[in-house]
């Protein structure tokens, strides 16, 4: 097995655990053992059980990343891919909570270790949206003065939606289908949307 298979199964039984028992509660030998890898190259990995936590919120956050890079590579109206990477963005999020049972507790928690973790995940994020605002503007549908500005207030703006989201506090049950209608309006209106719609 390759050094980069060999690190990530560690992660990925590393996540299972601490999913199931929660971070606390698992050990470093825990992992070892349910890995079937052993002590010794655990160790070559990963120095602390700190050091594994971060790995697994990097390897969930990259799953994130790669759903937002297909909907940014899509061939559709820049207009309708805002709205996609926002819900990509909130559904993934609260998939990656969901699945992952007590974890969900330490990245409430944590919030700063979760934070440092997520900062190139973040500035993945708004580097697309910079993308699909500069093509939005080229076109001549977005009336965006400040595009890297704009993709900076997007971005915060969909992290601040997160745990509402996860909850399910956003919209008072709303489903996804009727809640689009009214994000787009919004979105399309601060966006200066000069079509009225997308194409």
């Amino acid at each position: 097995m390759s050094v980069s298979k060999t690190r990530q199964k560690l992660v990925d039984v590393a996540r299972q655990l601490f999913a199931k028992n929660g971070f606390a509660a698992t050990t470093m030998n825990d992992i070892a053992v349910a890995s079937g890898k052993g002590r010794r190259t655990l160790y070559t990995y990963f120095s602390r059980k700190e050091d594994v936590y971060y790995a697994v919120i990097e390897s969930e956050l990259e799953r994130l990343t790669f759903k937002l890079d297909e909907v940014a590579s899509r061939g559709i109206h820049p207009m309708e891919k805002i709205i996609e990477l926002i819900y990509t963005h909130l559904s993934m999020i609260k998939e990656t909570v969901v699945r992952n049972g007590n974890l969900r507790a330490e990245f409430f928690r944590n919030i700063w270790t979760v934070e440092k973790v997520r900062k190139n995940f973040d500035d993945a994020e708004i580097e697309l949206f910079r993308k699909v605002y500069a093509e939005g503007k080229s076109q001549g549908d977005f009336d965006v003065d400040d595009v890297e500005l704009v993709a900076d207030i997007t971005h915060y703006c969909i992290k601040g939606l997160e745990v509402p989201f996860i909850y399910g506090r956003l919209g008072h049950g709303l489903t996804e289908e009727a809640s689009r209608p009214m994000v787009a309006k919004v979105v399309y209106g601060a966006l200066g949307n000069r079509r009225g719609s997308a194409k």
